[in-house]
C-alpha cells in the first residue's frame, strides 16, 4: 500500500482498501495460530493525549501479536514536559528515538498531521480532536461491513447520534463515499447534524445522502445502523439533552423495525443509546467490531513498518 503516515481516511484509495482487507484476513489467520515473531525487534509508542482504553489496547494487542513491543501512556497531556509547555512537535521528535512507529491520539484537530510533518518514523492517527478524524476506527468499521455483509457496494447506512463532531462518523463517511451506489442517512437533532464539509464531499462524489430526524422511519430501509453517543456536554449547560431520548435510542421495540439481515454497529463506548437487551440480537455487531479492529491494526502496522 506504500503507506508511511496514516492521518486521514481520504488517503485510502479503493485498491488500497481491498489490499488492506486481504492483509487483515491474513492477520486473522496469524492471530489464530498464536501470532508471529516477525516484528520482535520493533517498538510501538502509544502516545495518547486523551484516554481511550479500547483503541490503545487494540493497537497494543495488534503489536504484541506481531511479536513487537509497546510503550504507552494514556495521559500524555499530564507529562511534565507538556505541562511545562513542550510542543507536540518536540515531543514527537524525541519519541522518534524511542520507537519505530507512533500511534497518536491528540486532543486537537490536525494533531496527527502536525506530528507526521516532523516525524521520520510512521505516525498513525488514533483520533484527533472533536470533529477531527479517526481513520483506523473507520477502516475497521468498513472491514466489519465487508466481513458481515460480504459487500460494501450498494449498502445503505444510517448514522445516528452526534454527527457534528463525531470523528468516527466523519471518517467512515469519507470511506463509504468511495464505493458504488452507497446511500447514507444522517439521523440527528438539528444541532448535531452532519457538517457541511462532509455534505460537500458526498455531493462532489455523487453519493446519495439524506438528513433525517426520526430513526423509526429510517430503520426499515437500511443495511447498517451505525449508532453513536449523544453526550450531554455538547448541549448548553450540560445535563440531559431535551431532544435526546426516544427518537435516537435503540431498544427491543425499535430493533424490530430493522431488516433481519441488517447490522447494528457502534464505535463504543456506549451510554444509553443502545439498550443492553439488544446485545443478544445476532445483528448486534459492535463487539465483533472490536475483534476485527485488531486484525485491521495488525495489517496497518505491518504496512507502515515494511515501507
Amino acid at each position: 500500500m506504500n503507506l508511511h503516515h496514516i492521518t486521514e481516511s481520504q488517503q485510502f484509495t479503493l485498491p488500497m482498501l481491498h489490499e488492506l482487507f486481504r492483509e487483515a484476513d491474513q492477520m486473522e489467520r496469524v492471530a489464530a495460530r498464536g501470532g508471529t515473531r516477525d516484528y520482535e525487534h520493533a517498538v510501538m509508542a502509544s502516545l495518547f493525549y486523551e484516554p481511550s482504553t479500547r483503541t490503545r489496547f487494540s493497537f497494543e494487542s495488534a503489536m504484541l501479536r506481531l511479536g513487537g513491543r509497546a510503550i504507552s501512556t494514556e495521559r500524555a497531556q499530564e507529562f511534565s514536559s507538556v505541562i511545562m509547555g513542550e510542543t507536540l512537535e518536540d515531543t514527537i521528535r524525541v519519541v522518534n528515538h524511542y520507537a519505530d512507529v507512533i500511534v497518536l491520539r491528540h486532543n486537537e484537530i490536525g494533531g496527527a498531521a502536525r506530528a507526521a510533518a516532523v516525524s521520520s518514523v510512521p505516525v498513525i492517527n488514533a483520533g484527533d480532536g472533536k470533529g477531527g478524524q479517526h481513520p483506523t476506527q473507520a477502516l475497521l468499521d468498513l472491514y466489519t461491513i465487508q466481513k458481515e455483509l460480504r459487500t460494501i457496494d450498494g449498502v445503505k447506512v444510517a448514522f445516528v447520534g452526534n454527527l457534528a463532531t463525531g470523528r468516527t462518523v466523519r471518517s467512515l463517511a469519507y470511506l463509504l463515499g468511495k464505493f458504488d451506489r452507497v446511500k447514507l442517512y444522517f439521523v440527528a437533532p438539528p444541532a448535531l447534524q452532519i457538517q457541511d464539509d462532509i455534505r460537500d464531499y458526498l455531493t462532489r462524489h455523487n453519493v446519495w445522502f439524506a438528513l433525517e430526524h426520526d430513526l423509526r422511519t429510517v430503520l426499515p430501509e437500511v443495511d447498517v445502523l451505525y449508532v453513536t453517543r449523544i453526550q450531554s456536554e455538547v448541549f448548553p449547560g450540560g445535563g440531559a439533552a431535551p431532544d435526546k431520548p426516544a427518537p435516537f435510542i435503540l431498544d427491543e421495540s425499535t430493533v424490530k423495525l430493522l431488516r433481519p439481515s441488517s447490522l447494528i454497529m457502534h464505535p463504543l463506548p456506549r451510554l444509553n443509546e443502545i439498550a443492553p437487551s439488544v446485545d443478544a440480537d445476532p445483528r448486534a455487531a459492535y463487539f465483533r467490531q472490536t475483534r476485527y479492529g485488531v486484525f485491521i491494526r495488525m495489517a496497518l502496522i505491518t504496512s507502515v513498518l515494511q515501507r
